[in-house]
């Protein structure tokens, strides 16, 4: 974390999240592949975070956010991106990237990037819709691509990208009171933010991705 200047695990929790649980009869694909063919009247908590300069322009980019049809229920894949990484090194995120001049929607973006860092091929991967377009402080503009993944599959991960992929148990982030706020102070101008955390057994999701998946619970409970 030595770009941030601070280990946001070790930041004091300012406040837990608010919200009941998403009901649990609505916690698979079919109910959630309705859900994005009837959306209804909902607000997005977060759209963007501020950035950390002043920007003229932003990065298009696309992630899958992958909920895989386990036989026990729900669980969301995510990835660990390797520490080299010259954004969000270590973090964990979803699959996903920047809009390449050859990709013809987001969706394709995702679904490339998918294959690119996981490879999982997307014949495994059932499109459900997308959120709304979320700002991240490093200068990307991204669309997050909700995605049922349907095992049997391989995974094999890319190592110039990511270092590790593994799944958590999807309802855990249905539930609003699991989500954690803290702050910060941030380099380079952007001064003191406040961000969500979801800490989950050895896992640590904040930032961008847990700003997505609080809107997607957003999305599920309205």
């Amino acid at each position: 974390m030595a770009k941030l200047g601070f280990d946001p695990e070790k930041l004091p929790v300012d406040s837990i999240g608010a919200g009941e649980a998403v009901p649990d009869e609505r916690l698979n694909p079919e109910w959630i592949r309705n859900r994005f063919s009837n959306p209804p009247v909902w607000t997005p908590e977060i759209n963007a975070e501020p950035a950390f300069v002043h920007r003229d322009r932003w990065i298009p980019a696309a992630v899958l956010v992958p909920l895989v049809d386990r036989q026990d229920g729900l669980s969301l894949m995510l990835t660990q991106r390797a520490m080299h990484m010259h954004d969000h090194p270590g973090q964990i995120s979803f699959p996903g990237g920047r809009v390449d001049l050859t990709d013809s929607t987001r969706i394709e973006t995702a679904l490339r990037e998918m294959e690119e860092e996981v490879g999982i091929d997307r014949s495994h991967v059932d499109i459900l819709g997308t959120l709304p377009e979320y700002r991240t402080g490093s200068g990307y503009r991204v669309t997050p691509v909700v995605s049922i993944v349907t095992p049997p599959f391989d995974t094999h991960t890319n190592p110039d990208e990511v270092a590790e992929v593994f799944e958590v148990p999807f309802p855990f982030f249905m539930n609003g009171t699991n989500y954690q706020l803290r702050s910060a102070e941030f380099p380079n101008g952007a001064g003191k933010r406040t961000f969500y955390t979801v800490p989950y057994e050895n896992r640590f999701v904040w930032g961008a991705t847990a700003g997505m998946l609080r809107n997607l619970y957003h999305f599920l409970k309205a």
